[in-house]
C-alpha cells in the first residue's frame, strides 16, 4: 500500500487551497495523517514551514525518500491522529481526506482535541469531509436492497499502475459492509505486485470509515473546543451549500 502511494499517487490539486489558508494563518504548520507526502512535498517545495505526522511507518518511508530526494529534511513522526503528541504547536493544522479513519468516533473526536491542543491562538485546522448525497451511486448504497447484496464480491479486473522498472502494481476494492444507522463503512483492498507477468507479493487491508454529516462535525468541534467556525465548499472560498461534493471546516482557536 505504502509503495503504490509512494510511487504512483502524487497529484495534489488542493495544494493552492492550502497555500492559501496557510499565508492566512501562517506556519509552522502541521500535515496531519500526510502518509507519503501527496501534499506535504509541494507544500515543503512552496517555502513552507511543515512537519507531517501519519500512524503508518511505512507511508512515513516514503515519504521522507521524497523529501530527500528535493533536498528537505523534514520533520516526520509516526503517531495515530486521534493520540498524536509533538513537540512543538502550530499556527495552522490540516487533515487531507483523512478525518474518519481513526477508528471510531470517539477517536476522530479525540482528534480534534489534539487539534486543538496542539494550535497556537487563533491557528486554524484545516480538513474536509465527502458529502455522500452528492452522488447517487454513493448514496445508493445506503439503501437496504443495496446493503443486502453486501459484501461486494471482488472486482475481476483491478487498477493497474506500472513503475518504471517494468513491474505492476495492481489494487482491487470492494465494501464489505454499510450501516447507515451508525454512518461506518467497511472496505476492503487487495493490492498485488506483478514482475515479468509473475506475482511475487501480495497484501490485504480492511479499513473502518466514520461517515459525517456537516451539523455533527460543527458540534463535535464546539465539544472540542473550537469557537469560531466556517464551512466552505470544494477547496474554495464559497461557502458550503447541498451542492458541494467536499465540505472544508475552517476552525480557528
Amino acid at each position: 500500500m505504502a509503495e503504490r502511494w509512494g510511487k504512483f499517487i502524487h497529484d495534489a490539486p488542493e495544494v493552492p487551497y492550502f497555500i492559501k489558508e496557510i499565508a492566512r494563518f501562517g506556519e509552522p504548520v502541521l500535515d496531519l495523517a500526510c502518509g507519503t507526502g501527496r501534499v506535504l512535498i509541494p507544500l515543503l517545495q512552496a517555502g513552507i514551514d511543515i512537519d507531517g505526522c501519519d500512524v503508518s511507518g511505512d507511508m512515513l518511508h516514503y515519504c521522507r525518500e521524497r523529501a530527500i530526494d528535493e533536498d528537505f529534511n523534514p520533520d516526520l513522526f509516526e503517531q495515530p491522529m486521534h493520540a498524536f503528541d509533538l513537540p512543538r504547536k502550530y499556527k495552522t493544522i490540516f487533515i487531507c481526506g483523512s478525518f474518519g479513519l481513526a477508528g471510531s468516533r470517539e477517536k476522530d473526536l479525540q482528534t480534534l482535541q489534539r487539534c486543538y491542543d496542539h494550535l497556537l491562538d487563533d491557528g486554524a485546522l484545516l480538513f474536509n469531509i465527502q458529502a455522500e448525497y452528492t452522488s447517487s451511486e454513493s448514496w445508493n448504497e445506503w439503501l437496504k436492497e443495496y446493503r443486502d447484496r453486501l459484501p461486494e464480491p471482488w472486482p475481476k479486473e483491478g487498477n493497474r499502475r506500472e513503475d518504471k522498472d517494468g513491474s505492476e502494481s495492481i489494487a482491487y476494492f470492494r465494501i464489505l459492509s454499510l450501516n447507515p444507522l451508525e454512518q461506518s463503512l467497511t472496505r476492503q483492498v487487495r493490492l498485488e505486485k506483478v514482475v515479468n507477468g509473475e506475482l511475487i507479493a501480495t497484501e490485504e487491508y480492511t479499513l473502518f470509515d466514520n461517515m459525517y454529516f456537516m451539523s455533527e462535525v460543527l458540534l463535535m468541534l464546539k465539544v472540542a473546543g473550537f469557537k469560531e467556525i466556517s464551512v466552505y465548499g470544494n477547496y474554495t472560498e464559497n461557502f458550503a451549500t447541498a451542492d458541494h461534493k467536499e465540505l472544508n471546516f475552517v476552525a480557528i482557536k
